[in-house]
């Protein structure tokens, strides 16, 4: 691997002149600056990640600030991570991970310290605390999620509201009157995230416009609760019963359910999945599954992000961007016979 010193060869040059030429700190003359930087090409030097910072001023790196909350699920947040990271690291980035033990102290340690050039911040809450302090940094600062007050913000998500009138309207045109919607967990209806509430808005909108009886019940891992839940109802519903969930531990256990009761999911009963990991597809084969595209939500977050990088002038207006739900329909499913899979707009 060649190192600055056979650069400094190549071109002629010392080897300080080399480190002046990537890192600006003294003026150089143009012809050996051209002399350098064709070194460099010829050699495919790549210097390291502080040698890069100081040509550039650049840190190179991204902040990611997830707090680690009790209601956060984190297989669905590793999949944001993942694709965060290889976003970065195709941008020639790196990231740094920061759990916010700290608040919003940690924002300000981050930036003041220059160890990123930007942040993308999760776990957005509706009246986030971190807001205040992100509207002073001097980094460009991307939000998914959006809080209440997003004005001057940059926020993308999955439009949950669109999702929750999806579910509705699948509900609808495979003929039901009347669906449940088993899921989130009580601790999570109840947090300050607001994405809950925009679904169940989207939802209840939904209902009300297409004269869909709808009930939520909160999820929970004891399998006696969902099928409490479950046999509610089929004892309710004025034909084939539906259900919409977005937990993983209720759409493993739905299938085997409605088995034990004789109905047949995508025929006796549909089934919704909002979200689902790829394992829990296993199980689904038969049912309607709304994808809330958390990979793409995560690779336009750091495209964005690195737009506003390198904005001489980032737009203090803000934006906000939803990304749509994606709709698979699955053979046997009540509603269209065909497979067929489409984006939502």
């Amino acid at each position: 691997m060649p190192t600055s010193k056979d650069v400094a060869a190549a071109a002629g040059v010392s080897q300080s002149t080399v480190s002046y030429v990537m890192s600006g700190k003294r003026p150089i003359s143009e012809k050996t600056r051209l002399r350098v930087e064709a070194a460099i090409e010829q050699l495919t030097y790549r210097p390291n990640a502080g040698a890069r910072a100081l040509a550039s001023r650049k840190s190179q790196v991204i902040g990611l600030v997830l707090p680690i909350t009790p209601e956060a699920h984190l297989g669905s947040l590793m999949e944001f991570i993942a694709v965060i990271a290889a976003t970065a690291r195709r941008l020639d980035h790196d990231v740094l991970l920061v759990t916010d033990e700290e608040g919003s102290q940690g924002l300000e340690r981050v930036v003041g310290q220059q160890l990123c050039d930007g942040l993308i911040l999760m776990q957005v809450e509706a009246d986030d605390e971190r807001i205040p302090v992100v509207r002073k940094l001097r980094v460009p600062v991307v939000f998914i999620g959006i809080p209440n007050d997003s004005a001057g913000l940059n926020c993308i998500d999955a439009d949950f509201a669109r999702a929750g009138e999806l579910c509705v309207e699948e509900m609808a045109a495979a003929g039901h009157t009347s669906g449940v919607i088993i899921g989130w967990r009580p601790r999570l209806v109840g947090s300050r995230l607001n994405y809950v509430g925009r679904f169940l808005g989207g939802a209840n909108a939904a209902a009300e416009r297409l004269g869909v009886s709808l009930n939520h019940v909160p999820a929970t891992s004891d399998r006696r609760s969902i099928e409490a839940a479950v046999d509610a109802c089929i004892a309710g519903a004025e034909g084939k019963p539906a259900f919409v969930s977005p937990d993983v531990t209720v759409l493993e256990l739905l299938p085997r359910i409605l088995h034990e009761r004789g109905l047949e999911p995508g025929k006796d009963a549909s089934i919704i999945a909002v979200g689902p990991t790829p394992d829990v597809l296993i199980e689904l084969q038969e049912s309607t599954v709304l994808d809330l595209q958390p990979r793409e939500v995560s690779r336009r977050a750091v495209e964005i992000l690195f737009s506003l990088m390198q904005a001489d002038r980032p737009d203090k207006d803000g934006l906000l961007e939803l990304i749509p739900p994606r709709v698979t329909h699955r053979h046997g499913t009540a509603g269209p016979t065909v497979p067929v899979t489409q984006s939502i707009h």
